[in-house]
């Protein structure tokens, strides 16, 4: 099955589900949609995915709900990467809880259960023909898709539109380990302090500490897939002066502390 132009054989399949688990995934860092919502797995390294103006990073053992519809795009520094894909045909669901659920990208920590269930689907990856079993099994696991929820991330980090941001949203990415001041930050700009946090706030949602805190956390999340640090090295590399305030600060965003990352 042709992974280059996997957007045209997605939309050519009929039946309601369809598996794609693929090693050392060739990515599409074209904008493109699909009419079926699709559940990502990654397995083995880490992911990026840039929806609707906003960038998440699905780490390893995570998964990640993208709408039907949705403009998308993938991209990845991993050297390897292991994803499983899942298309569904979203059905209309009895609780508006669910159908809001189902409506919106979705980013959490895959439990136990659900990476077995995802993994069991293997057996269907790139079957074209309908399967009554493939069926009933994708059915239930969409169906309890919200359930596994338990914990959503917020790895998210919106683009600004705003051209003025530039100069500032560069810096940040290319100094998040250093301690930026606004001072630094007005003098790249040519904007007041004033202007410049009111336009990063409209733009983001969040301050320009919280977005550098959030940078911070998403390095280390790259790092800790890798598996070839400890975390002790990997505070210091994202710019932490010590392992507990890295810690928590981790805590802070993610809910779970590294030390179970790397368990997992």
């Amino acid at each position: 099955m042709d992974q280059t132009n996997h957007t045209l054989t997605i939309e050519r399949i009929q039946k309601s589900t369809f598996v794609w688990f693929e090693e050392n995934w060739i990515h599409d860092n074209e904008l493109h949609s699909h009419r079926k919502g699709q559940l990502i797995y990654v397995e083995q390294g880490f992911q990026y995915l840039t929806v609707a103006g906003k960038m998440y990073l699905l780490p390893q053992n995570h998964v990640a709900w993208i709408p039907s519809g949705a403009l998308h795009k993938t991209n990845s520094h991993s050297e390897r990467i292991k994803l499983m894909v899942l298309f569904f045909d979203t059905p209309q669901f009895d609780s508006a809880q669910d159908q809001l659920f189902f409506s919106q990208v979705q980013l959490f920590s895959a439990p136990k259960v659900l990476r077995e269930m995802i993994l069991y689907c293997e057996k269907w990856s790139k079957l074209i023909e309908a399967d009554k079993h493939e069926k009933v099994f994708l059915g239930a696991l969409l169906h309890e898709l919200p359930y596994f929820a338990a914990q959503l991330l917020q790895l998210g980090i919106t683009l600004p539109q705003e051209n003025r941001l530039q100069a500032v949203l560069n810096h940040l990415h290319d100094h998040y380990t250093e301690a930026c001041t606004l001072d630094e930050i007005a003098l790249l700009s040519n904007l007041s302090l004033r202007t410049i946090e009111r336009l990063f706030k409209k733009e983001t949602g969040m301050t320009l500490a919280k977005y550098q805190q959030l940078l911070r956390i998403i390095k280390s999340l790259e790092l800790l897939s890798t598996k070839q640090f400890t975390i002790s090295q990997i505070a210091y590399k994202v710019g932490y002066k010590s392992v507990q305030a890295f810690t928590n600060s981790f805590y802070a965003v993610m809910k779970y502390r590294p030390s179970s990352f790397m368990v997992d």
